[in-house]
């Protein structure tokens, strides 16, 4: 494996492919929530592989039996006080976003289990993804009162339809793959036991076919994402301001002490 990737500390690489490079999520915490550590890997990782001349195609992919249950909550409390930390996150949530658009080497996602928050962004940011249809999601932010910023507003409308995004990201619902994928939200739902096999078998496609016109195909079908750039833009950025307000740290720590969170009905907005 190229030098490149040993400074990663949270994600694993290895090849079941001569040019594929499978990436897996490696997290320390439960149901594999995202550390600080893995956070910032994960907004890095994409210019790497670019740049990475022995890779034709890429594979994103959980470890265990969750994808990613999103950032670490306790980490986030700390950046709901620090704002220099705060506009780190920003940064690397901007940067995951643009780099899985910018890419120009195919992306395939495989995700069994929990996928939330930034797990769910890489998820369906892919440009093919694969889940298990018992595979459970969520945008969770309206739980932690902040804005759903990190990544919904630039592609759900696109990929499901306005209702359907205005439906699940403003009451967080959980829905599983195979709803996922009857809303358009994923490419394909299949039985959990599917899932690493056919990832392997699409990327591996896509690894032998003609280089050039693939990423032409998905340097032309992105720029629908980057028309809706300064949505994202704003839409992280109202994130980032709610988490450092009253209704970020009342949700955050609503959450983290099991209990219902109390948001004032009559704070301004």
């Amino acid at each position: 494996m190229s030098d490149r990737y040993a400074r990663y500390t949270r994600l694993k690489f290895d090849r079941p492919h001569a040019r594929v490079l499978r990436v897996t999520l490696a997290s320390p915490l439960k149901m594999g929530a995202m550390d600080a550590d893995m956070h910032r890997e994960v907004s890095e990782i994409w210019t790497d592989v670019d740049a990475d001349p022995t890779v034709s195609a890429i594979i994103i992919t959980g470890e265990g039996k969750s994808f990613s249950a999103g950032g670490d909550l306790n980490h986030e409390r700390k950046v709901a006080d620090d704002y220099d930390l705060r506009m780190q996150v920003m940064k690397e949530a901007r940067s995951l976003v643009y780099g899985m658009i910018n890419c120009s080497k195919p992306i395939v996602s495989a995700a069994r289990g929990w996928a939330v928050g930034a797990g769910l962004a890489c998820l369906i940011l892919a440009d093919i993804s694969i889940a298990s249809k018992d595979a459970k999601f969520s945008d969770g932010h309206l739980k932690i009162g902040i804005a759903s910023g990190d990544h919904a507003a630039i592609i759900w409308p696109l990929l499901c339809g306005m209702a359907k995004a205005k439906y699940y990201l403003l009451t967080a619902d959980t829905f599983t793959g195979e709803q996922a994928e009857r809303m358009n939200l994923i490419s394909l739902a299949l039985d959990d036991s599917e899932v690493e096999g056919k990832a392997v078998e699409l990327a591996s496609r896509l690894a032998d076919g003609p280089p050039a016109a693939l990423r032409w195909t998905k340097q032309a079908l992105n720029n629908w994402l980057r028309q809706a750039g300064p949505i994202f833009e704003a839409s992280l950025a109202l994130e980032m301001m709610g988490m450092g307000g009253p209704e970020g740290k009342e949700g955050i720590d609503a959450f983290l002490q099991k209990r219902p969170p109390k948001f004032d009905p009559n704070a301004p907005i």
